[in-house]
This record gives structure tokens, C-alpha cells and sequence, in this order.
């Protein structure tokens, strides 16, 4: 797997508007270093749209109320609108529109779905909505899913397509990213921050639902996903059911695993969010992914809670939005 430049930039419909520095809503399609066509889309978020940013501490209901964090930028910033549509003068923005460093504008979260999802899907684009209120959004699909190119490696090219999603991030502006990532996109997530990949690194990183080993087949879920990708009736299933190109070949070599990945991801912060209640990965997944960060990494069980997206309610997504605001940078 190449760990050199990260894509080719972005070929968009709708340009940036030159006042602000940063476009409005954007969807377009990006170019892999592997030359795979990865549809994306931008939501500028609390940049534009005004939302209020006075985070406070909140209780889950288990004693957890340490999960939410100030943005550290003071509280209330509400973004007005100038009559432009520029969205910008409440947090200080200079001449040109952009907010100073460090604020919560200046932040991209790029979220990275499970498997067989795409950014269209209405789970992902209820975790982007969430997230938007903690800065600008990147959403894509990986290859193989949804409009994207390629077909699906599940999880290990997938690497190259995060890459480039925040290589566009970065050019559009943003100079803290943080990368959200649910079930296989989790794994993806643990792995590019691993890499430290020039020009599409991450400041902070957010594993949900993540596997922390491969091949694992101990759930009747993981059973019934190992069938859809290794037969090719379930393959046929996976292209015309669940809208998701796999390819039929095996890894080779296979790639680094989310455990061996998660020693090499320091400095950078690392959140590992899991449910208690996962029907594909127990949580020991979880517990093997903090241990193996050696005290690096925050580690939320999460009682009552299932698997990735689905079952990762707005509190929770709040409460991992407020972490990346915090976090990164």
C-alpha cells in the first residue's frame, strides 16, 4: 500500500467563494493515489450555518459527564450571517473571512461510514448533521459504495480513499481535521492515523464499533459479512441489494491490523468508542485497542449501545463532536 501523496486534489461543480476562503456546500468526486473516483461532499457547518457552540459538560445518565468538553475558545460563539450568506463576525474573523487558528470553524471533521453505507445514506448524513455543529463536514464513500469507483477492499485500499478526503479538507482551508470513522471505517481511521501521511494527516482521531483484529468470526453478524464478501452469491447480494461493489480477490499482503496500527498513532489523540451491546464486535475489541495505545488513548464503553452508526444516538455524537473540537490541533 503506497503511504506517499495522498490523491490529486478535487474536481468540483460549485467553486469557493473568494471572500470567505472556503465554499459553501460542495459535492464533487476525488481522484485515490491508486486512481479510484471517491464522491465526496463538504458541508461547512457551524462556518456558515450559525449554530451555537456553548458546549457545556453534559451527563449521559451513567456518571460519565466527562465526556464533553469546552471548545476552549470561551462560550456562545453564535455565527451571524452579513447578508452575503458569509456566516462570519462573531468569532472574529479578519478581512478576508476566516476565522482565526484553533477555532472551532477552522475544524473539519471527516467521517468515514461502515461498510456497505455511502454519504447518502440516512444514517450518515444524521452523524454529519450532528457533527456540523462542531465544525465544517467532510462526508464520502468509500470505493465500491454508493456513486464511488473501485471496488470495496473492506478496509484495506480504503486507507488511500480517507486520504485523500482529508488531503480536500486541508486544501479547503482547514487546518485542523479530525477523522470519525464507524465499524470498518473505524479500522480505517485507526490505520491512516497510524500512517501520519504527509498533507492528509489527522489531528485527532475517533474510532467507533471498530474491530481491533481481522478475519474475526464470532458473531453470527461477522459470520453472515464473511459470507457477503468471500462468495459470489454474496457478492451478488452485496451489488444489487446493498449497493456495494466487493472485490473478489483475497488481501495480499494483508494489511496492518487496527491493533498492530494503534501503538504508531501517537502524539495524535485517540478516542475508541464502543457499545456494550455490539453484536459484531464484543467488547474486547475495544479494550485490545486501548491497551495496545498504552495509556495514549480515552477509552468510552458505552452502556446499552449496538454497533456504529445506527446505534450511536445525536448525544453521543454531540458529546464526540465536542471531544474532536477539543482534541485536535
Amino acid at each position: 500500500m503506497s503511504t506517499g501523496a495522498a490523491g490529486h486534489g478535487a474536481r468540483s461543480t460549485v467553486r469557493p467563494n473568494g471572500e470567505t476562503g472556503r465554499p459553501g456546500p460542495v459535492r464533487t468526486f476525488l481522484r485515490t493515489v491508486d486512481g479510484v473516483t471517491i464522491d465526496a461532499a463538504y458541508d461547512p457547518g457551524c462556518l456558515v450555518y450559525g449554530h451555537d457552540h456553548d458546549h457545556h459538560t453534559h451527563d449521559d445518565g451513567h456518571g460519565h459527564g466527562h465526556h464533553t468538553h469546552d471548545d476552549g475558545h470561551g462560550h456562545g460563539h453564535h455565527t451571524h450571517d452579513d447578508g452575503h450568506g458569509h456566516g462570519h463576525g462573531a468569532y472574529g474573523a479578519d478581512d478576508t473571512g476566516r476565522p482565526p487558528p484553533g477555532h472551532l470553524a477552522d475544524l473539519a471533521i471527516v467521517v468515514a461510514h461502515g461498510f456497505t453505507g455511502h454519504l447518502e445514506r440516512s444514517h450518515v448524513r444524521r452523524v454529519a448533521g450532528v457533527l456540523a455543529r462542531y465544525g465544517a463536514v467532510v462526508t464520502f464513500s468509500f470505493r465500491g459504495h454508493g456513486a464511488s469507483g473501485g471496488l470495496s477492499t473492506v478496509g484495506d485500499r480504503e486507507v488511500d480513499d480517507l486520504a485523500v478526503a482529508v488531503e480536500w479538507a486541508r486544501e479547503l482551508g482547514h487546518s485542523r481535521v479530525a477523522t470519525v470513522g464507524f465499524s470498518m471505517g473505524g479500522s480505517v481511521v485507526l490505520r491512516h492515523a497510524a500512517q501520519h501521511r504527509e498533507g492528509s494527516h489527522t489531528d485527532a482521531v475517533v474510532a467507533v464499533s471498530s474491530p481491533a483484529r481481522w478475519f474475526y468470526r464470532g458473531t453470527a453478524p461477522m459470520r453472515r459479512l464473511h459470507w457477503l464478501v468471500t462468495r459470489p452469491e454474496g457478492r451478488l447480494v452485496g451489488r444489487y441489494g446493498l449497493r456495494t461493489r466487493i472485490h473478489h480477490r483475497d488481501w495480499d499482503p494483508v494489511p496492518a491490523s487496527p491493533v498492530e496500527s494503534v501503538p504508531l498513532i501517537a502524539p495524535t489523540p485517540l478516542l475508541v468508542v464502543h457499545g456494550d451491546q455490539d453484536g459484531y464486535f464484543p467488547v474486547d475489541h475495544a479494550r485490545m485497542l486501548a491497551e495496545a495505545a498504552r495509556g495514549h488513548a480515552e477509552l468510552w464503553l458505552e452502556p446499552g449501545m449496538g454497533h456504529a452508526e445506527h446505534a450511536s444516538d445525536d448525544g453521543l455524537l454531540a458529546r464526540i463532536g465536542a471531544w474532536a473540537a477539543s482534541r485536535a490541533g
